[in-house]
């Protein structure tokens, strides 16, 4: 029986660049790994007591209290790849917008779906509410069928991006990416348009320390660049 993952279930293949990889095994060269000889400190630090070496503390965010207390959690980065820049995530979106932008312009025009029709004094909304609908499935439909595949979008391809889940840094599964996708297309077809996304993604300007947009908190991913 194949030991495969199935498409989309947020279970990388060993080749996945941003899969986090495991901490290096004793005596790989970490400044932290004891000696053969045991019990000595690590260069140019005191004797720990009971010459154990210390804890690691797990990079930028995570400490150890040094009277043998609790431990702040470690970062979740470690071991994945850079953030993307929030200029480049941005981009990436226009060229996402615009692809699934043509696409939607293709199938409303023939039906003759417009945002409003104006009939002397009478404003229908039917219309704008079909193209909203298309326009919204559409849209969560590729992201969510990109995102859950490779984790890129084309616009995230073409720019060396990927979206990757914060606890592991593997490709996010469909119900991942569908939440992630929800949160950011409803708002912009029903009522915020660009408003709406222009607030999610640019949330990621200022998020700290994950660059975080607010549909990446509701699904708990990160974008990280692939090179």
């Amino acid at each position: 029986m194949s030991t495969e993952p199935p498409p989309g279930s947020g279970r990388p293949p060993e080749d996945d660049p941003f899969r986090k990889q495991p901490p290096p095994a004793p005596g790989s060269g970490s400044p932290y790994d004891a000696p053969s000889g045991g019990g000595q400190p690590p260069p140019g630090g005191p004797p720990p007591p009971g010459g154990q070496p210390p804890p690691y503390a797990g990079g930028p965010h995570g400490a150890s209290d040094p009277y043998g207390g609790s431990s702040y959690p470690a970062d979740p980065l470690a071991g994945m790849p850079p953030l993307a820049p929030s200029g480049k995530r941005t981009l990436a979106r226009i060229i996402d917008m615009i692809l699934v932008g043509i696409v939607v312009w293709l199938l409303t025009w023939p039906m003759g779906v417009h945002e409003y029709s104006v009939d002397g004094d009478d404003i229908e909304y039917g219309k704008s509410f079909a193209q909203s609908v298309v326009a919204a499935v559409l849209y969560i439909a590729y992201d969510t069928f990109m995102t859950s595949t490779s984790g890129q979008t084309l616009g995230k391809k073409w720019l060396n991006m990927r979206v990757a889940n914060l606890n592991n840094g593997s490709t996010p599964s469909v119900q991942t990416s569908l939440a992630r996708a929800a949160v950011l297309w409803i708002p912009f077809a029903f009522c915020c348009a660009c408003i709406w996304t222009a607030i999610s993604g640019g949330w990621s300007y200022f998020d700290r320390p994950y660059k975080q947009g607010l549909h990446d908190k509701a699904a708990k991913t990160v974008v990280v660049s692939t090179r």
